[in-house]
C-alpha cells in the first residue's frame, strides 16, 4: 500500500504539472499571436527614436522579420500541439486518481493512447510547423532554417506505452486473481 500512496501522489503532482503546463502554453499561444499581429500591423514608416521599429527588432533581436513572423507561426503551432498533449495528459492523471490505482484496463487503455499521442503530436506539429515554414520561407526574405527535436517525445512516447502494457498485465493479474478467489 505504501508504493500506491507514492504512485497517487505522484499523480497529483503530475496532473497539477500538467495543468499549469496547458496555461503556459495558452499563454505562449497568445503571446505570438498578440505578437504576430502586432508585427504585421506595425506601419512600415513607424520610427522611434530615429529608427524603425523594425530595423530595431532585427538590429536587437539579430534576427530578420521573416524570421520573426516565422518564429511566431512556429509557437503557435508547438504550444497548441503541446497544450492538447497537456490537456490528455492531464485527463489520464484525474482518471487515475479516481480510480485509485493505476492497474485498471482503462487506466492502461489512456496510458498507451497517451504514449501514442506523446509521439505522434509532436511529429504532426514538427510537419505542420515545417510546412509554415517553407511557406513563408518562400514569401519572406532572410528566414532562417528551421531546427526541431521530436526525440525527447519520441522516448516519452514509448515509456508512457510501456508503461501502459505493465498496467494492463498488472490488471490481468489482479483479475485472474480475484476469479480464482471467487471461484473458491
Amino acid at each position: 500500500m505504501k508504493t500506491l500512496n507514492t504512485i497517487q501522489k505522484l499523480s497529483k503532482i503530475a496532473a497539477v504539472i500538467c495543468k499549469v503546463l496547458f496555461i503556459l502554453c495558452v499563454v505562449g499561444i497568445v503571446c505570438c499571436a498578440v505578437s504576430l499581429v502586432f508585427l504585421a500591423a506595425l506601419p512600415e514608416g513607424f520610427v522611434v527614436n530615429g529608427m524603425t521599429v523594425k530595423a530595431y527588432i532585427e538590429a536587437n533581436a539579430k534576427a530578420s522579420i521573416g524570421t520573426c513572423y516565422t518564429a511566431l507561426a512556429v509557437g503557435i503551432i508547438l504550444c497548441v500541439g503541446e497544450a492538447v498533449l497537456c490537456k490528455i495528459a492531464e485527463r489520464y492523471f484525474r482518471h487515475e486518481l479516481e480510480a485509485g490505482t493505476p492497474f485498471t484496463f482503462e487506466g492502461a487503455k489512456e496510458l498507451i493512447q497517451l504514449g501514442i499521442l506523446t509521439i505522434c503530436i509532436p511529429i504532426g506539429s514538427a510537419i505542420a510547423s515545417g510546412i509554415v515554414h517553407a511557406v513563408l520561407s518562400r514569401i519572406m526574405t532572410d528566414v532562417s532554417d528551421l531546427n526541431l527535436n521530436n526525440t525527447v517525445s519520441f522516448g516519452m512516447g514509448l515509456a508512457f506505452v510501456f508503461a501502459g502494457l505493465l498496467c494492463r498485465s498488472a490488471a490481468e493479474m489482479i483479475g485472474s486473481k480475484e476469479e480464482k478467489q471467487k471461484e473458491e
